[in-house]
């Protein structure tokens, strides 16, 4: 057509100008489906994840250079969106690996926090075994609206047809139906209603029936019955309360109704005796409803227990000699460095403290932990007897235990959730993370080039269990530093005094561990209960919530605290928990069911059906200091309650109302 616009060209439109004419509108309206990738450009993958499949575009330029979808495989659909929007991303990166490695591409998603998958601390496996996978591309995740994204959405979702179209109209639905002639029945239901009585209507029938209230009726006159009193209807009461009679089924019901009612939601026993003192009266009321909440299934497993820790403190036994029996663990979540370090290893020694930090990567294999560990433990300290340890993933591992084995050294992991066991390591990681803080604030460095000076620093520092270094326990003096220096000279011991010398700061060592076990013993026995379980008792299990773990139907927080109850089928030892109980995970402590029982042999009845709470023993004592004087409190336990119910009073209030009672029982709590 070109040819037409020529100077003093004459214009005949002939069929072969209109094809051109044709062909050109089209060739402007229309573009290829697909684009040929450009290599030396960037490109852009948008993808998308539903619960039926996976879609991604590949685009350059704006241009569809590809598209890819699948189904979801059975157990990808149990994932949860987040994981479900992150598989569409590998798959992506997966499936055109050849166009995206090495090059700079763009991710956009629907899902605003994959944004930040890369900077997240915390990753389960499936997320940290992804991660190592889209770290090997020049990549950035940017937020796209699920509006905007349509091209993948459409993939990843299964087709559909018009729902209009499909359905038949009202109308028509409305002539089919006319059509049919179907037989009109009258249909009727008849209900039996069974009114029941109220609680005060049963309580007053049941007291014109019981024998006892017959008995409190007829010696109403009497001077010891004159707290009760009898109403125009004949109901007895007691000081304004209802008196309920000995009607077990009765009592269960107004107990049940105060426990497990939406209005009171399991309040407790202090509080549900509180509420029901105001309307009843019952002998022995107050033990009735202790005795019923601790027998209460569901209060068991979701009450937190406000009281210390059950049980004495048991410590790991001192060492005979120098990194014999060690303590492992790791500190994760670090940032990267440069070297491509983000944990520590951390291994003590338990008699002398000495320890090493060694950095490590998570993507470990057992097989590069286990060249470590020879390299710089075995290499200079030989093989340990015993390695006290968390359940880590190396840890537990069939390569770990079958080196160690090999090795002759005895494995022991500590219970799951249960940190204390290998108290020691942990509170080195404190201070550890500690010396890190500080360089990086202090020094501006990365934590990998701190960490072997923070080695040096933590084996020279003094130690009070030790009562010296690690590193003078270890080798026999302090190591030399700028503020501590010691002149060269010849080395005054030899030969068998050496010998004797390192035997008797051993033996000074082992001395010192046991003076500073005993006291920490102590300190962490101080107003603690020993806790002892016999076979065939029943106890709960004490469980942590765990992320998508459902117990009872729940999950997360509102997951009750403790499951079971148990049978105690096998102990290890006395004293200890106890082993053998169905297994459980995340258990951490047992505690008995019946716990909060109290001793009700002892109760003493007065004669008006009565009895008087007395108190029996101080388990401690404060002072509150006023403007004007020091006021004494005591915490006292009171006959017929247990010491979880002791309660605090004043020292002037003791002394009026029960004299001669501090006297008798300050000497014997001091």
């Amino acid at each position: 057509m070109t040819s037409l616009t020529k100077k003093n060209a004459k214009y005949t439109w002939s069929p072969n100008y209109e094809e051109a004419f044709q062909s050109l509108k089209r060739s402007l309206t229309t573009a290829p489906v697909l684009a040929q990738p450009d290599v030396t450009k960037p490109f852009d993958v948008y993808c998308d994840a539903s619960g039926n499949g996976l879609g991604c575009v590949l685009m350059q330029e704006g241009r569809v250079v590809a598209y890819a979808s699948r189904q979801l495989r059975k157990h990808e659909a149990n994932y949860p969106t987040h994981d479900l929007e992150l598989a569409a991303v590998v798959h992506a990166l997966k499936i055109w690996r050849h166009y995206l490695l090495g090059n700079t591409c763009h991710i956009y998603t629907d899902h605003k926090s994959l944004k930040y998958i890369l900077t997240q601390p915390e990753l389960n496996m499936r997320q940290r075994r992804w991660l190592e996978l889209i770290k090997d591309y020049d990549l950035e995740i940017h937020y796209h609206p699920g509006k905007a994204n349509v091209v993948a959405d459409a993939l990843s979702r299964r087709a559909h047809c018009n729902v209009i179209e499909a359905r038949p109209t009202v109308r028509v639905l409305c002539c089919e139906i006319g059509e049919i002639e179907l037989p009109t029945e009258q249909l009727a239901e008849l209900y039996n209603l069974i009114i029941e009585p109220t609680i005060k209507e049963q309580i007053i029938t049941a007291q014109k029936q019981d024998k006892g209230m017959a008995f409190i009726r007829e010696g109403m006159d009497e001077k010891k019955r004159a707290c009760f009193t009898l109403d125009d209807q004949g109901v007895l009461w007691f000081k304004n309360r209802l008196v309920v009679p000995k009607d077990m089924e009765l009592r269960k019901r107004i107990l049940d109704e105060a426990q497990t009612s939406m209005f009171t939601m399991h309040p407790g026993s202090n509080k549900m005796y509180q509420d029901l003192k105001q309307k009843f009266w019952w002998t022995r009321m107050k033990r009735e409803i202790a005795t019923y909440v601790s027998e209460c299934d569901v209060c068991q497993r979701i009450k937190a227990d406000h009281l210390k820790p059950a049980g004495m403190l048991q410590p790991l036994e001192v060492p005979a000699w120098k990194w014999e029996n060690i303590h492992m663990d790791f500190i994760v979540g670090l940032p990267h460095t440069q070297k491509g370090y983000d944990s520590i290893w951390v291994v003590i020694d338990r008699f002398t403290k000495a320890a090493h930090f060694l950095p490590v990567k998570t993507t470990y294999r057992a097989k590069q932990y286990a060249e470590l560990y020879i390299s710089r433990i075995v290499a200079l300290h030989g093989v340990p007897l015993t390695i006290t340890s968390d359940r880590g993933s190396l840890f537990v591992s069939r390569f770990w235990e079958h080196l160690q084995t090999a090795l002759g050294t005895t494995l022991i992991h500590s219970s799951a959730y249960h940190p204390q066991t290998s108290g020691q390591v942990e509170r080195v990681n404190q201070i550890l993370e500690d010396m890190l803080r500080a360089c990086a604030l202090t020094y501006s460095t990365k934590w990998d080039e701190c960490l072997p000076l923070a080695e040096f620093a933590y084996n020279n520092s003094y130690q009070k269990s030790l009562e010296m270094a690690p590193f003078e326990a270890l080798y026999g003096r302090r190591c030399r530093t700028p503020l501590n220096w010691s002149e060269p000279g010849e080395r005054v011991t030899f030969g068998p005094d050496l010998v004797t010398q390192a035997e008797e700061q051993v033996k000074l060592i082992h001395g010192n561990l046991k003076r500073a076990q005993s006291r920490q013993k102590s300190y962490s026995d101080r107003r603690r209960r020993p806790l002892v379980f016999e076979l065939d008792d029943h106890v709960y299990l004490r469980v942590s919530p765990m992320k998508g773990v459902h117990r009872f139907g729940v999950k997360g927080k509102l997951a009750p605290r403790y499951v079971g109850p148990f049978k105690i089928t096998e102990q290890r030892w006395a004293g200890c928990l106890p082993v053998g109980v169905t297994s459980t995970s995340g258990c951490e402590v047992f505690k008995s069911a019946g716990r909060s029982k109290v001793d009700t042999s002892q109760i003493e009845i007065e004669p008006d059906l009565t009895y008087e709470e007395r108190p029996i023993k101080i388990l401690d004592q404060k002072q509150r200091a006023t403007r004007r004087k020091a006021i004494n409190f005591y915490k006292v336990q009171w006959s017929n309650h247990s010491e979880e119910e002791a309660t605090w009073e004043q020292e002037e209030y003791l002394q009026t109302k029960y004299p001669g009672f501090l006297s008798a029982t300050t000497n014997e709590y001091v």
